[in-house]
């Protein structure tokens, strides 16, 4: 049996590795594209773990080319940079002389959009977690978005922790980006579930088109209603 063992290992060092693509034809991998794709990746995490905000950027770039070019080669791993990004500062706070130095919105913000667009439920997970302890109303309102992308709402999972948010918004001063985005996103959740079966959903848009908002967020609430009631 080790006799064998070793016989595939040459082979495999030799030859490449063979793995299955989408369609189930062959691609081969060699052991050195391997490592240098484990070695790219190595790469891309220490400048996501810096503290230079520059860097954290370059890394939202080219983690945002890898998924519009269909290139996420290793999933879970950017999966776990993205949400590592998308908690920088909130989730996990770097202190110096008891200040915190690691507060990046933007850079949260923009992890949040990426995850919204890679999908699945670990995204969504952390898309979730995003949106109940991150304290800026612009990533707040991009991680409602990229929910609403994702659109997943198992037992009105996603819905309740958007209302949540919303419940938590000063009712005298909301932020309108922050209900323009609970609008589109409950739209799209809407459509990719056949409706949204949750009473406080319905409340919470008449609250947003009757409260102290702008009149195109007011019209936006209008409208993601009118589009609900065509589930019912």
């Amino acid at each position: 049996m080790k006799g064998k063992t070793v016989l595939l290992l040459a082979l495999a060092c030799g030859m490449g590795i063979a793995t299955l693509g989408a369609q189930g034809t062959k691609k081969e991998l060699t052991v050195e594209e391997l490592y240098l794709r484990d070695i790219e990746f190595q790469i891309l995490s220490e400048k996501a773990f810096s503290n230079d905000p520059e860097l954290k950027m370059s890394v939202l770039d080219e983690m945002e080319s890898m998924i519009e070019e269909g290139q996420v080669k290793d999933r879970d791993k950017v999966e776990f940079v993205l949400e590592y990004l998308a908690m920088e500062g909130t989730g996990r706070r770097i202190r110096e002389n008891a200040r915190v130095i690691n507060y990046f919105p933007e850079v949260r913000r923009r992890a949040a959009n990426l995850l919204g667009r890679l999908g699945g439920e670990k995204a969504k997970d952390a898309l979730i977690a995003v949106l109940v302890i991150d304290d800026e109303a612009m990533v707040k309102a991009e991680s409602a978005y990229a929910l609403g992308v994702i659109g997943m709402n198992a037992d009105n999972e996603v819905v309740r922790a958007i209302l949540f948010i919303l419940q938590q918004e000063d009712p005298a001063q909301p932020d309108n980006n922050l209900g323009y985005a609970i609008c589109l996103a409950m739209e799209k959740i809407a459509k990719k579930n056949n409706g949204i079966r949750e009473p406080d959903a319905y409340r919470a848009l008449v609250r947003i088109a009757q409260g102290p908002y702008i009149r195109t967020v007011k019209q936006k609430a209008l409208q993601t209603l009118e589009e609900l009631k065509k589930y019912q």
